[in-house]
């Protein structure tokens, strides 16, 4: 399905800043709003900060970005959504990276004590160090 059809079909008004923006979150990995707008901004010229964060928080309203705030970084946003992924973050760089789930099941890790709550999803940082920066300097 191409990202007009998308946007479409989930109740999304079909603007040159979102197809730009989903094109980007389509290239991969987990860029910052910055990296966002500057990678956008060569497919469509113009692209404010304040119209990428409102196009970021409609997809991901719709369900077609995630956000992740790993601590102490930026907000970074990605398009794989709905399968419950983990990340793991470099210390040292801050690149972050794609961790399949597991156990493979929602939620991935049972907790001990739910508090009466219905728990649907977990959420899973690791913190390590990249092979990049594992190099000797």
């Amino acid at each position: 399905m191409d990202s007009e059809q998308l946007l479409r079909q989930h109740g999304l008004r079909v603007t040159r800043q979102r197809l730009a923006v989903l094109a980007v979150l389509d290239e991969g990995g987990h860029p910052t709003v910055d990296e966002i707008v500057r990678r956008a901004r060569n497919r469509v010229g113009s692209l404010s900060t304040q119209a990428a964060y409102n196009v970021l928080t409609a997809l991901h309203d719709a369900g077609l970005a995630r956000r992740i705030e790993p601590s102490g970084s930026h907000a970074r946003f990605e398009s794989r959504t709905g399968d419950n992924h983990h990340h793991v973050v470099c210390r040292q760089c801050g690149a972050v990276k794609d961790v399949d789930c597991a156990v493979g099941n929602v939620p991935c890790l049972d907790a001990a004590v739910d508090h009466g709550f219905v728990i649907d999803e977990a959420e899973v940082t690791y913190w390590g160090v990249c092979p990049g920066c594992q190099l000797p300097r």
